[in-house]
C-alpha cells in the first residue's frame, strides 16, 4: 500500500476534522490495494463519555437501503422474485403493484413519493397495512420507469415483499440471510430487538452556542425500518462493500452476478436523473463520476449522525466513514479531497456552490408556484430583493441562488447550509413543470 496511507496518517485526518467540525466521536475505515486501515476517534456519547472503539456502531441511516436492497436482490437470485414483473401477485395489498417493479423500486423510479407521511406509522410496523393504505395507484406522483425520484416509500413496500416471500420480518431476515452469514453482528435502532452491542448517541452541533447535545434516541417509525434501522461500524460497511469487488470470486450472501447487476446504472433511458445526489444509480446503489472509474455507494442521515460508503468495484478500494454529529456530512466534505490527494476515489455529490466565475443568473420564468410529492408541499417565491425564496411547511425554508442553466444552490436561512437543486422544464414545451432538490422530483401542482 501507498506509504501515504498508512494508519498515522489517516487518524490524523480524522482527529483533525473531528475537531474543525465538532464531532464528537467518528471511525474512518479504507481498503485499497489490497490492505485495510480502520482508525477511529472521541466519544460515542458525550453524556456517558463512552469512547468510540472499532466495534461501536453508529446509526447508519439511508445506508439500510443497500443492504435492504441486497437481501431483495438474495431472493431474486434464488428464483423467488423476478425483477421485471409487477408485483401484484406476490404483494396484492400494494395497490400500485399492477404497475410497478422490484427493478424500479431498487433504482427509485417507480413513481412512489418520497417521503413517508408523518404521523401515518402506526406503532407496531405493520407494513401490510400501511401499504395498503398509502402505496395506490392515486399515491403515485409519477409513472412508473420514467423518472428518477429518491423514495423511502419504495423501500417500505420492497421491506415488505421480503417479509412476503420469506416469512419472517424485514428485521429477522436482514440478519439471518445477508448480516450473519457476513459474520456481521447486526445492531437495530428501531424494532421489538435491539442489541447488546455498544451503538453510538445522535448529537446536534449548535455551533453559535458552542454547545454539543446529544440525541436521546432515534425517532424511526418501525415501518420504516428497512430504510433506515440498522446501526453497524465503519468496518462492518466496509465488509459488505467488498462483496462488489470484481476480484472477489465467490462473494457469498451475493453471487458475482448479482453483485455485478447491483453496480450497474439503470438510469440511460430516464428523462430526469439523480440531480442533487449522485450522476447515477443501479440497485441500491447511486453511482459517482470519479476519473476513470465509477464510484458506487450512498450516504445515511439519521438523527444527529452522518455516516458514508464508497467503493470502485473495478479497482477494489473502499471508504467508510461514520459520526454522531449532524456536522459529519460538512467532514465527509472536507474529507473527500483529502482522500482524492492521497490517490483514492471518491464520488460525491454535484458541488452546491456555482462554479468559479459564474454570475448570478436572475430567476428563470415560469418558475414561480407550488410543487408536491406526495403530502410534502414547496412553494417556490418572489423575495422582497426580486430573488428567491423556498417556502417548506408553509414558512420561508431558503433563498435560491440561480444560475443561467435552471440550476440553483438552496441556501437555508439561519444556518446558511447549501444544497444543490434544479428547475426541469418539460422538453417538448420548455415550461418548467418540476423542482428537483437533492434527488426528490416535485411535479408543479
Amino acid at each position: 500500500m501507498d506509504n501515504a496511507l498508512d494508519h498515522d496518517r489517516l487518524h490524523g485526518i480524522l482527529t483533525e476534522l473531528t475537531a474543525r467540525h465538532q464531532v464528537p466521536g467518528a471511525q474512518l475505515a479504507v481498503h485499497h490495494e489490497g490492505a485495510r486501515l480502520l482508525v477511529h476517534t472521541g466519544v460515542a456519547d458525550t453524556a456517558s463519555g463512552a469512547p468510540v472503539g472499532p466495534d461501536t456502531a453508529f446509526p447508519v441511516g439511508s445506508l439500510t437501503k443497500p443492504f435492504t436492497a441486497a437481501l431483495a436482490m438474495i431472493l431474486v437470485a434464488d428464483g423467488d422474485v423476478d425483477l421485471d414483473e409487477p408485483l401484484i401477485d406476490q404483494l396484492p395489498e400494494f395497490g400500485a403493484g399492477a404497475l410497478v417493479t422490484l427493478r424500479q423500486l431498487l433504482s427509485h423510479t417507480a413513481g412512489l413519493p418520497s417521503d413517508v407521511p408523518e404521523g401515518t406509522a402506526e406503532a407496531g410496523g405493520d407494513r401490510a397495512g400501511w401499504v395498503a393504505r398509502h402505496c395506490r395507484r392515486t399515491d403515485l406522483t409519477h409513472p412508473p420507469g420514467t423518472v428518477f425520484s429518491y423514495s423511502n416509500v419504495g423501500y417500505v413496500v420492497v421491506g415488505r415483499l421480503i417479509e412476503a416471500v420469506t416469512g419472517m420480518t424485514w428485521q429477522e431476515a436482514i440478519g439471518a440471510v445477508l448480516l450473519e452469514p457476513l459474520g456481521l453482528r447486526p445492531a437495530f435502532v428501531a424494532g421489538p430487538e435491539r442489541t447488546g452491542r455498544p451503538v453510538a448517541a445522535g448529537h446536534a452541533v449548535q455551533a453559535a452556542r458552542g454547545r454539543i447535545v446529544p440525541v436521546p434516541e432515534q425517532d424511526l417509525p418501525e415501518v420504516e425500518m428497512p430504510n433506515g434501522a440498522l446501526a453497524l461500524s465503519a468496518g462492518d460497511l466496509l465488509a459488505f462493500a467488498g462483496l462488489y469487488f470484481a476480484g472477489c470470486p465467490d462473494p457469498e450472501p451475493l453471487d458475482r452476478a448479482t453483485a455485478d447487476d447491483m453496480c450497474f446504472d439503470q438510469l440511460a433511458s430516464m428523462a430526469v436523473g439523480p440531480y442533487g445526489m449522485a450522476d447515477g444509480w443501479g440497485l441500491g446503489w447511486a453511482r459517482f463520476d470519479d476519473g476513470a472509474e465509477d464510484v458506487y455507494g450512498h450516504n445515511g442521515t439519521s438523527d444527529g449522525t452522518s455516516c458514508h460508503l464508497r467503493f470502485d468495484p473495478v479497482n477494489g478500494s473502499a471508504v467508510a466513514l461514520t459520526t454522531n454529529a449532524n456536522t459529519g456530512q460538512a467532514l465527509w466534505d472536507d474529507l473527500v479531497p483529502r482522500l482524492r490527494a492521497l490517490g483514492l476515489a471518491v464520488g460525491d455529490r454535484p458541488d452546491p456552490e456555482p462554479p468559479a466565475g459564474a454570475a448570478a443568473a436572475p430567476p428563470p420564468d415560469g418558475c414561480l408556484g407550488r410543487y408536491t410529492n406526495g403530502d410534502t408541499a414547496f412553494e417556490v417565491l418572489r423575495g422582497d430583493g426580486g430573488g428567491l425564496l423556498l417556502s417548506f411547511g408553509g414558512a420561508p425554508h431558503s433563498e435560491l441562488l440561480c444560475t443561467p442553466d435552471l440550476r440553483f444552490v438552496m441556501r437555508e436561512l439561519g444556518s446558511g447550509a447549501r444544497s444543490p437543486g434544479r428547475f426541469v422544464p418539460d422538453p417538448a414545451t420548455g415550461r418548467i413543470d418540476y423542482l428537483q432538490i437533492t434527488g426528490r422530483l416535485a411535479p408543479r401542482a
